[in-house]
């Protein structure tokens, strides 16, 4: 086996080799490059080696010894830190000595220059084929210690010991440590000393991505999956270092002036040490999200007090901060939420004052009772000043509970994932015993207001029972809506985005109003309300705004019923119109008789003669639906109805509103090239 990998590993040295022979930069090769080269050494990790217990003995080897460096080159200068040893916990660790002497091999004596440290470092990995990647920089490391070490401990004692003063100069130690040549390469020494400490510090956070990957699932931590991908490479690069630093030695205690350069070599070092730093802040991130989301959901399985459970799933570990008190504008302890209902409203720095408003009718008919809490949670990733001042601007304009919190909260991972929170308000009802009773209640309070209290589902299957569905959601558009809907007037709401249909419709729709037949044989009242439109024509984009919000909330509050029913079919047609040329809906009083799309009903009121004479049997309502219907089969087209999703979780299955067939499902994407939330157009 070892030849045959010799042989792979010749060939992939070769190869590259003559890529350096022509000039190319060691340091300028990719990571797959690296990659390649090395996974040719790499052939079996042996899990039974410590590493943990020879890097302690390595790092009281080099932190000592680099101290004893810092003493003789600064003297005095040099704060001297007081280091603590430490000693492996597994008694029965046995240092692998012949290995660190094969090693020490292809460390001394090398001349300078990056093709040779390559060579030296392939040669390293090729001996250490059957250990882990971090082992393999741990025992480089490590035979790097023991002449290291060696050199400085003999430097410290040659003055008092016959014995170090013989061994000092079989190893040149006083050629490098004699007053002037300690002047002379001074600064080459502490620069040599400082790279070897910071290739210890990396090859230690090795060891740390290793026993995360022990307890945590990388599907958990992406992060850990991230850093262990990339750590080849690293190890690499730390061994390559630690080749160019037993060389540079070499060069130091030499009669012969032979420059090499570290400053490459520290330059990579230092990169990696930072990244990897950066990369474990993030896998421990990444860790308290995990572990917050499990205890979140073992919380969520058994009935648990609402303040333990709000404390979990906003607040680190030990780090509880009061609400504010927005009536009051004062800290209140998050006790007061003990036993209580709470209507958790789950939002991002983006709302809108209309946002704000449509809870100020719930927060009045609730204040009184203390059984119920209104909390403003702002989902905030990575706080700065100016999102600060942005809380605070909209704040002040709450008179509910707030977290004040500047750190992302505990349960983000599980507000996202368990909640479907996607970045728009979201209102999460939940009992005393800390039991979801609405995932988001803010569609029914958008819609019925506090008739839906207390927003559970119990009241949410009562309400989507409703006929007079359009009421609600039109009632304060216009002042006079209240009054047709009293006195159980016939109304066409009606719309679109082609203004050429919505005049032509505004021309028959009239005619059909004034129609001596309807207006004055049979005494039928009709009013005309073109939505979004203003009395010049233009375009009012707050209350076409508010009427698709208010359908869209609709939509999802009966959208995950098993048993599809005539009044969601209307709500899901009329949602589908919401883009076409022309759309129109038909009520009496607040009771929807038919909705469709612009051309069919245009059609209906153009063909008024053909249907004329059924309302006098029939009544206007069904003669106008039964025509309408006959239409609609003598007419194909598609029917396409687009969800936004951040506004809830929308069905995965959906049956056509005007056939029995199931609709094809496509993804689409829109930007409107604003800030904030759109107007729902």
């Amino acid at each position: 086996m070892a030849s045959v990998i010799m042989s792979g590993v010749t060939k992939v040295v070769s190869s590259v080799q003559k890529h350096i022979e022509g000039d190319l930069n060691l340091f300028s090769m990719t990571d797959q490059t690296i990659l390649d080269l090395i996974y040719a050494t790499h052939v079996h990790a042996d899990e039974s080696f410590d590493e943990d217990s020879l890097f302690i003995i390595v790092e009281n080897v080099l932190k000592r010894a680099t101290q004893i460096v810092d003493k003789v080159v600064q003297g005095s200068q040099v704060h001297v830190e007081n280091i603590e040893d430490k000693f492996p916990s597994n008694a029965n660790f046995t240092v692998p000595l012949c290995t660190l002497k094969s090693i020490g091999s292809e460390l001394s004596c090398k001349a300078p220059g990056e093709k040779v440290a390559h060579q030296a470092t392939l040669a390293i990995l090729n001996k250490l084929s059957n250990y882990s990647w971090e082992a393999k920089a741990v025992l480089t490391l490590a035979a790097f210690a023991l002449e290291f070490g060696d050199f400085w401990l003999l430097a410290q004692h040659q003055q008092t010991d016959n014995l170090a003063k013989s061994l000092a100069i079989l190893r040149k130690v006083p050629v490098l440590i004699k007053p002037t040549e300690l002047q002379k390469r001074r600064q080459a020494i502490l620069e040599l000393n400082n790279l070897i400490k910071t290739t210890m510090q990396v090859i230690g956070l090795f060891d740390e991505f290793e026993k995360l990957s022990n307890t945590y699932d990388p599907k958990d931590v992406t992060g850990l999956a991230v850093a262990l991908d990339h750590l080849p490479v690293d190890v690499y690069w730390c061994i390559l270092t630690i080749v160019a630093c037993s060389t540079k030695i070499c060069t130091l205690i030499s009669e012969e002036e032979k420059p090499q350069d570290l400053s490459p070599y520290s330059q990579k070092v230092h990169y990696i040490l930072n990244k990897i730093k950066i990369q474990l802040i993030f896998c421990r991130k990444q860790i308290d999200e995990a572990e917050s989301y499990r205890r979140l959901w073992k919380l969520f399985k058994t009935p648990t007090e609402i303040m333990e459970i709000f404390k979990a799933l906003i607040f680190t570990k030990g780090t509880v901060h009061p609400l504010i008190d927005g009536s009051t504008n004062k800290a209140v302890q998050i006790e007061v939420l003990r036993r209580k209902h709470l209507l958790l409203y789950v939002t991002g720095l983006d709302i809108t004052d209309e946002d704000i408003l449509v809870l100020k009718p719930v927060y009045e008919a609730t204040r009184k009772d203390d059984k119920y809490k209104i909390v403003w949670i702002p989902i905030v990733e990575q706080w700065t000043e100016e999102l600060k001042k942005k809380f605070e601007s909209l704040r002040v304009k709450m008179p509910w509970y707030v977290v004040q919190y500047f750190s992302p909260i505990a349960g983000l991972k599980f507000i996202k994932q368990e909640w479907n929170y996607k970045g728009k308000p979201t209102l999460v009802v939940m009992s005393p015993q800390g039991k979801i009773e609405n995932f988001n209640a803010l569609h029914l309070v958008r819609v019925w207001g506090i008739r839906a209290f207390p927003f559970n589902k119990a009241v949410e299957e009562d309400l989507s029972k409703e006929l007079t569905w359009i009421g609600p959601v039109v009632t304060n558009i216009h002042p006079s809506i209240p009054t047709w809907i009293k006195e159980e007037k016939y109304i066409f709401f009606y719309g679109g985005k082609d203004n050429d249909w919505i005049q032509q419709f505004t021309k028959r729709a009239t005619l059909l109003v004034n129609d001596p037949f309807i207006k004055d044989t049979l005494k039928i009242h009709i009013e005309l309300f073109c939505v979004g439109k203003t009395a010049k024509g233009g375009e009012d984009h707050g209350i076409l705004g508010k009427f698709w919000t208010g359908i869209e909330s609709l939509f999802f509050t009966k959208a995950h019923k098993q048993a599809v029913d005539p009044v969601t079919q209307e709500i899901q047609k009329l949602l589908s119109y919401k883009n076409e040329s022309g759309w129109a809906v038909l009520s009496k009083g607040s009771t929807v008789v038919v909705a469709g799309h612009g051309f069919t009903f245009l059609r209906v009121l153009e063909e008024f003669e053909k249907w004329k004479e059924f309302v006098k049997e029939r009544g206007f309502e069904f003669a106008f639906k039964e025509y309408h219907t006959k239409v609609i089969q003598s007419v194909r087209h598609c029917c396409r109805l687009e969800l936004p999703t951040l506004a809830g979780k929308a069905p995965e299955v959906m049956k056509c509103p005007e056939c029995p067939r199931t609709m094809e499902t496509f993804v689409s994407y829109k930007c409107c090239h604003i800030d904030g939330p759109t107007n729902g157009h």
